[in-house]
């Protein structure tokens, strides 16, 4: 047997291509579904996988982003599902990383989001992070526009909530 390669095909050749440019568009968004990184790069690359599966149909007739964009939603729910009842922590790293030091602001921010009902960060991340707009929320999720804006506004009130009570504290 040979160690040759065999040169890869123009389908997947684009498909390369596209998880070099959607890697770094969406492993923030996963970020802020997830909680931390090593589970948002193991939901994005769950997700590109199913990208992959359907890639020649998707490049061709569809959005890719969006679709990735509805995977990640979709199976961060699914693993949110299977463990609802496990607290998972993640290993404490020797020393941050450059992408890992922040300001206390945005920790305090992470913790106000990822006290969120799942269904509710969702929303507030694709809407405000991702800026799409209500409509796209609602595809993405596969839920009412009613849905989307109600769950906007209890998330945003939760989220205006515990920062004024975090940033209270502090002050005190």
């Amino acid at each position: 047997m040979t160690d040759q390669k065999k040169p890869l095909s123009a389908a997947d050749r684009s498909y390369v291509a596209f998880v070099e440019v959607a890697w770094q568009r969406h492993i923030r968004l996963a970020m802020l579904l997830s909680g931390d990184r090593w589970r948002a790069e193991e939901l994005l690359q769950d997700s590109l996988v199913k990208v992959y599966e359907r890639w020649r149909r998707l490049s061709r007739l569809g959005d890719p982003h969006a679709y990735l964009r509805r995977a990640l939603v979709n199976n961060h729910t699914s693993s949110w599902r299977r463990r609802r009842r496990e607290s998972l922590f993640a290993d404490v790293p020797d020393r941050p990383t450059p992408a890992d030091v922040i300001g206390p602001d945005a920790i305090v921010l992470r913790r106000a989001l990822m006290s969120l009902p799942a269904k509710q960060r969702a929303v507030v991340v694709l809407r405000h992070y991702e800026d799409l707009s209500e409509r796209e929320v609602a595809q993405v999720l596969g839920c009412s526009l009613g849905t989307v804006k109600s769950q906007n506004a209890r998330a945003l009130g939760r989220l205006r909530h515990l920062l004024e009570e975090s940033f209270d504290s502090v002050s005190r």
